[in-house]
């Protein structure tokens, strides 16, 4: 009996031991945190009761090193395109525009003038038969072989400006290479014409900094960029007189600021089409000083 009682105890005490017995804990899956965005702080996952440290945010005042391309937002209703509010405001410090908002239906035309393929001419004939002044921006290839063109947009009372003397990337230059890319173009246009360039500049390829601005204003210049544009700058690659005709009329809006290229033949076979159809909308073509 006692031997009986005794193995029955035993029993009893395993069971109590095995179930006070505790487990180990499941293993917690760690869900990643997503990846930042420009513009946004990262946020870091840390153990429970871990000190946090905040990631400093630059402020929108912070000046940029980096190299910038232009861009904004198209829109279907003739409204001028978006932009973020920090270029707005990086724009508005350094003497910088992309359009030119008015209450009338002011529109500037501009085209950039990397070097000739003979649409130059027959495009500033076009203008002449039309009574339209635009803006040049000119290149220094562009016044070497081509200073009586130069001469003519001058005489005509279109807006010469400078697109640099040999097309860099602004954004990696010394300001000593900035500075002669300016100058030079601009004293080499008063030695041809007799008259002084018209102080805008537009960026080569769209590519600018907060300093790249900054030093193009210290020089007297805005920097001018554009509300429409397409791809027609490539002579082998063109869409066609209707293309080309279809996307101003389709993206223009008051105050708009419309790049076109020398080098297309599509918007050259296309632009008195689009003059004479944009004033009868009620658009009058002006110069930026007009």
């Amino acid at each position: 009996m006692k031997k009986l009682l005794s193995c029955y105890l035993l029993l009893v005490f395993i069971c109590i031991i095995a179930g006070c017995q505790s487990r180990s804990p499941a293993p917690v899956e760690q869900t990643p945190s997503p990846a930042s965005t420009p513009g946004q702080a990262e946020v870091k996952t840390t153990s429970p009761g871990a000190a946090t440290t905040a990631t400093p945010v630059k402020e929108a005042s912070t000046p940029q090193v980096k190299s910038l391309s232009w861009w904004f937002t198209r829109n279907s209703q003739h409204q001028p395109p978006v932009i973020n509010k920090e270029t707005v405001q990086l724009l508005a410090e350094n003497n910088g525009f992309y359009l030119l908002p008015n209450n009338s239906k002011k529109i500037y035309l501009t085209f950039d003038c990397g070097y000739e393929l003979g649409n130059t001419p027959k495009i500033l004939d076009i203008l002449d038969r039309k009574q339209v002044k635009v803006a040049f921006f000119i290149t220094g290839q562009f016044i070497q072989t081509q200073p009586e063109l130069v001469k003519r947009m001058q005489s005509s009372g279109h807006l010469v400006c400078n697109h640099t003397w040999n097309h860099p990337d602004l954004t990696t230059v010394s300001q000593d290479k900035f500075n002669q890319e300016i100058n030079s173009l601009e004293q080499r246009f008063s030695a041809v014409t007799g008259g002084q360039m018209a102080h805008y500049i537009r960026p080569p390829m769209g590519n600018y900094s907060s300093t790249s601005l900054k030093w193009a204003k210290d020089l007297g210049y805005a920097s001018v960029f554009w509300s429409m544009a397409f791809e027609d700058w490539d002579p082998n690659k063109q869409p066609g007189a209707d293309y080309a005709y279809k996307h101003v009329t389709d993206n223009i809006h008051p105050g708009a600021v419309i790049l076109l290229h020398v080098v297309s033949k599509s918007d050259t076979e296309a632009l008195e089409k689009i003059i004479t159809d944009l004033q009868a909308q009620g658009y009058v073509f002006s110069t930026f000083k007009g």
